[in-house]
């Protein structure tokens, strides 16, 4: 019996490409990224001449006759945003002086932001650098004061004495995550006060309360071991490590093969497993190294900052790391770059609040705005309307809060 249909191979459909959509203009993807990290500040800053305005005691008067002077409300409402925003500027920016503050701002920002990033790109979202920090703070200051060593080699076990706290505080989680399947999220919270109330504990006994004083606060730390500082300014050493610490975790997470598999159970931990990788030491490996990132953050705190340990060592650095890395989008260079805009907003912020009686907390506000629109790229776009269509930090967050 013939067969009259015809012979030609089927044709079927070819597989849909798993590659991002391309970016306007050929842009590459971090590029885009890029974009609108800075389209965000742009809003940000907007957001804040409005409350700037608002709160502007002139522009109150000028608006009290608007209808005899329009122009004055106008013209006072400028003087007081450019007056405000150039404050900024020249705190943060202005000087020898302002960049070097700028810096020592973002030092211990960039270390926290990259144990945050790090733990981001493993699927987990470590809100624990507070305490990790902490920790790392603690056994830095103790070996700094504590003990008494020749220079270099004093400085270097300090190091590593807040190097091995962190990790040990970050390594718990990741522990206990691998082996019982916890949620890092509540885990890390947790640890944070465990973390605050400890020092708050070491700070009233006597190995580690300063002799003659009745406040919560440690000896200074010994000379040899305190992170050697730029000049007269408050710069350190500290902020080198923090450049070679982002460079550590690039290399990791592009060049070597743990950082392959961090990345890969970041993805998809499901398909790593059925691949043949240990998601549990990926969460046990990521977590330590983030431990000890933020354990570095604080040992630029005591050994170079402020010295001495007190209850306030960490202020909330843990937590604006969390900031940082969202707007550095878990990238070890965007990281960097946010980190150094947050240390710019933080010394401007007080410039800005003596010169112009500007709340100090409007420097805040904008952070945390910028983080909004960040993690907000779509209400990005309905304003910008010329920014491509890109991936963004949201589905990042969603495999740390689902992982």
């Amino acid at each position: 019996m013939s067969n009259d249909t015809a012979t030609e191979p089927e044709q079927t459909p070819a597989p849909a490409s798993p590659v991002k959509e391309p970016a306007a203009s050929g842009l590459p993807s971090w590029a885009v990224q890029g974009l609108v990290s800075l389209s965000a500040i742009v809003l940000a800053l907007v957001v804040g001449a409005i409350l700037i305005i608002v709160g502007d005691d002139q522009v109150k008067t000028a608006v009290g006759y608007f209808g005899a002077a329009p122009l004055d409300t106008l013209s006072a409402a400028v003087s007081a945003v450019g007056e405000a925003y150039k404050a900024l500027a020249v705190g943060a920016l202005g000087g020898l002086n302002p960049i070097a503050e700028s810096l020592t701002q973002a030092t211990p920002l960039i270390c926290g932001g990259l144990a945050v990033s790090l733990a981001f790109r493993t699927g987990l979202f470590n809100i624990g650098a507070q305490g990790q920090l902490i920790i790392g703070a603690i056994l830095a200051a103790y070996v700094g004061f504590a003990w008494h060593l020749p220079p270099v080699l004093h400085l270097v076990l300090a190091i590593v004495a807040g190097l091995v706290g962190g990790a040990i505080w970050g390594g718990v989680v990741g522990l206990l995550k691998a082996r019982t399947g916890a949620h890092e999220v509540i885990v890390t919270i947790m640890l944070n006060y465990v973390a605050i109330y400890l020092l708050q504990w070491l700070l009233t006994t006597t190995t580690f309360k300063r002799p003659g004083r009745e406040d919560p606060i440690s000896p200074i730390v010994d000379a040899n071991a305190q992170y050697p500082q730029f000049g007269d300014t408050r710069l350190h050493v500290g902020f080198l490590l923090s450049l070679l610490a982002a460079v550590f975790v690039w290399w990791l997470l592009n060049r070597s093969t743990i950082g392959f598999e961090l990345r890969a159970v970041g993805a998809n931990a499901d398909a790593s497993r059925t691949a043949g990788m240990s998601v549990g030491r990926a969460y046990l490996v990521a977590m330590v190294v983030a431990g000890a990132l933020a354990g570095l953050a604080g040992t630029q705190q005591v050994l170079g900052t402020d010295l001495p340990l007190t209850d306030g060592v960490a202020a909330s650095i843990g937590f604006d790391a969390i900031t940082v890395a969202l707007l550095g989008r878990g990238t070890p260079v965007g990281t960097v770059l946010a980190g150094l805009l947050f240390g710019a907003l933080n010394a401007g912020g007080l410039q800005m609040q003596l010169q112009t009686q500007t709340p100090l907390t409007l420097t805040t506000v904008l952070q945390a705005v910028i983080v909004l629109f960040v993690a907000a790229p779509a209400l990005v776009r309905s304003v910008f309307r010329f920014l491509p269509k890109e991936r963004g930090i949201g589905a990042v967050l969603a495999k740390g809060w689902n992982g």
